[in-house]
């Protein structure tokens, strides 16, 4: 489904995703089929919405061509026609469930693929390893684009957080309100964007004290360790540590995702409500329905986009009322 960007209702206002690490479709397959997951659940969850959503301008920090040269380089294969057909068919049967109260946990027991050792190594291996200094090789050897973007002799991580920090710039030059979504490891190239735009001296001068309105973190690993160390601005002290440009932030973590298995954010990052560098840092546990390729994928960017409580946050954006206080029973 591609959403139309010519309706009218919220044109000063825009929505940015980020994805995150691996190979991604072409740009504009990718945005499609984001898109296509947010309208999906408006349309499930609050049908008045869908309008609103269609108005707004929509961007994408792309950098799935920088990732791809430096995997293809590293002799790793992509099948991008098979990849965007199994990423199609796993929003299919997303949209297939039509119930809020179906994205809970004992339909998520249910999916193919899913086993007791997965959940296993997501709630006991990965933080054990992480605090005994180990993610990082493991992290690395999931994902060689991650360990590329923390390779200080490459001049990977700069050319990437220049595509994220070039749209986002262009939305802040805009004057507009922002909607911000990153995924995954997507995450920590925003967090690094947002701290750059917040205190670096090269970037930071006529964006220091633009806001983004609100910042949606999905399967983001920013609470693990040894990526909280190798964050910008980790080796600072005070207000200068953390990003001050976010209003209200809001971090989904599904159950048994490996790159959230710290799924709690609000903790991490406390030090920011205590230095007024945040309004708001929110937490939501959730089970993502996404099925890849056969078998539960919990990290799908479509199944935490559809997912209900996601749809809610943006609604409640959409609306233009703040994120205030999210209902205790949504299912």
């Amino acid at each position: 489904m591609t959403i139309p960007d010519d309706l009218s209702g919220n044109a000063q206002r825009t929505l940015l995703l980020v994805h995150g690490r691996d190979f991604k479709p072409a740009a504009d397959e990718f945005m499609d089929l984001s898109l296509s997951a947010l309208a999906s659940g408006l349309e499930r969850d609050f049908p008045q919405s869908v309008d609103l959503f269609y108005g707004l301008q929509k961007r994408l920090a792309y950098y799935g061509d920088i990732t791809a040269e430096f995997l293809t380089s590293h002799e790793k294969r992509y099948d991008e026609a098979l990849d965007v057909s199994d990423r199609r068919n796993a929003l299919t049967s997303l949209r297939a469930i039509v119930k809020k109260k179906n994205f809970g946990v004992s339909r998520y027991d249910r999916l193919p693929g899913k086993t007791a050792m997965g959940e296993f190594a997501a709630d006991v291996i990965a933080p054990l390893l992480a605090h005994i200094g180990l993610s990082k090789k493991l992290i690395a050897k999931v994902g060689i684009d991650l360990g590329e973007y923390w390779n200080k002799k490459s001049d990977f991580a700069s050319r990437v957080r220049e595509r994220v920090r070039t749209v986002l710039c262009e939305a802040l030059d805009d004057g507009h309100e922002i909607l911000l979504i990153s995924h995954g490891t997507g995450c920590i190239v925003t967090y690094d964007v947002l701290w750059e735009l917040s205190h670096s001296r090269k970037y930071s001068g006529p964006y220091k004290d633009r806001k983004i309105d609100t910042w949606l973190t999905l399967g983001a690993p920013l609470g693990d360790s040894m990526v909280a160390k190798r964050l910008l601005g980790a080796r600072r002290k005070g207000f200068e540590k953390y990003p001050s440009n976010v209003v209200s932030w809001h971090n989904f973590a599904a159950e048994d995702d490996f790159m959230s298995h710290d799924n709690t954010l609000a903790d991490d990052f406390k030090q920011m409500l205590k230095q007024k560098q945040v309004s708001c840092i929110r937490d939501y546990r959730i089970y993502n329905m996404a099925v890849r390729y056969g078998k539960s994928n919990p990290h799908s960017s479509i199944g935490y986009l559809i997912h209900p409580r996601t749809v809610q946050v943006v609604n409640e954006w959409l609306q233009h009322g703040p994120v205030e206080h999210m209902p205790t029973n949504i299912f």
